[in-house]
């Protein structure tokens, strides 16, 4: 712990690059929120859409859902840079003298989506020998590419949903043999941005005419797309935790998503705008043997994809009982209202609780090769 004070110094960075920058504000508010002030001392960082890091307000108030409005990062306050190693922040102003802000114990990065949550700023953290909560770089990175994590899964013996890749080299020039391999999964399929979450730029397409409008939707998140096909199935999902010590994953129970037929699929708007159109049960109603095979694969899910600290690892339940592994999300939405802290809350810890434990787990994780 920093020596200068008795708190722990957390910085939270929130925001980014990405087209999930108002997600991250979001989430950022609960984790904020969350932060017993007595035993932490909170540095709030966000990161603009054009990638300037930013001494923020710590307002939970301010990144909060209003009326419908999303919250974002505003551009202005000090720039905010990491010069060396050993945590050390600096705010820069323009017309000001740069002043250090200290060194912080760990980071708390709370990004969605490229730029954020697929490595590159634990890369950064890495390279300056700051803790910080959440897979590390490899773990980060698979997690955020929905094609490389499916062939890791299948090639630890989990089953996932048939998929084509789009490339982007393949997508002008074979596009005929790629919508041949398209056809070959059966319609309707869902297509998606490889690298790219709270549901943007996914489509269902029903025709081929409709795969080629909804690759080029998803084309403006990735150039690297995904079409998979429609699984028919309950939609279940489960939390892990990185184990106490030496200890194995924890699993959460099971959480199921239930959504009317205004839905086609678990999209923005019902993930993050619900109303009494979408429903989440916790736990999930399942036979119990069901519940505990949902969260032996979660687990082995996490390992598989070399994961740390935390993960939400969903599933597609089919009627016939079996189970496929849709994809894991190594930062999950993380307001007190999402699935992944109400799953940990049914289990027994409380979102407090949940928040200190990320915390005490990246203190204890040393940075480099582990």
């Amino acid at each position: 712990m920093n020596a200068s004070q008795d708190r722990i110094r957390v910085a939270v960075v929130f925001g980014g690059r990405s087209s999930e920058h108002e997600i991250s504000c979001v989430t950022a508010g609960g984790v904020l929120a969350a932060l017993d002030p007595r035993r932490y001392d909170v540095v709030p960082i966000g990161i603009t859409t054009t990638g300037r890091w930013v001494l923020a307000s710590g307002d939970p108030r301010q990144l909060a859902i209003t009326g419908g409005a999303m919250p974002h990062v505003s551009d202005e306050g000090g720039t905010v840079v990491l010069p060396s190693g050993r945590g050390e922040l600096v705010v820069q102003s323009p017309g000001e003298v740069p002043h250090e802000l200290g060194e912080v114990d760990v980071v708390f990065p709370l990004l969605h989506g490229p730029f954020g949550e697929d490595g590159t700023i634990q890369g950064l953290l890495e390279l300056a020998d700051v803790r910080y909560v959440g897979s590390g770089v490899l773990g980060s990175a698979v997690g955020m590419d929905k094609h490389v994590m499916k062939l890791l899964l299948a090639g630890a013996g989990l089953p996932v949903a048939r998929h084509v890749l789009v490339r982007p080299s393949a997508w002008e020039p074979q596009r005929d043999r790629v919508l041949a391999e398209v056809e070959a999964l059966g319609m309707p399929v869902f297509v998606k941005p490889a690298r790219a979450g709270s549901s943007m730029g996914v489509s269902k397409a029903r025709t081929l005419d409709e795969v080629e409008a909804a690759v080029l939707a998803a084309r403006e998140h990735d150039p690297k797309v995904l079409v998979e096909e429609a699984v028919v199935g309950r939609e279940v999902e489960c939390g892990v935790l990185e184990g106490i010590g030496d200890g194995e994953p924890e699993a959460s129970v099971v959480g199921e998503i239930r959504l009317d037929d205004s839905h086609e699929m678990y999209d923005f708007e019902a993930k993050y705008l619900p109303g009494d159109d979408v429903g989440l049960d916790i736990p999930a109603d399942l036979p119990a043997e069901t519940a505990e095979q949902v969260r032996r694969m979660a687990v082995e899910a996490f390992q598989a994809l070399s994961c740390e600290s935390l993960a939400r690892v969903d599933f597609f339940l089919r009627a016939d009982g079996s189970l496929l592994v849709n994809e894991l999300n190594t930062m999950p939405g993380f307001t007190p209202t999402s699935m992944f802290p109400q799953l940990w809350e049914k289990s027994g810890l409380a979102y407090p609780s949940l928040v200190d434990r990320l915390v005490e787990t990246a203190l204890r994780r040393p940075t480099g090769l582990r």
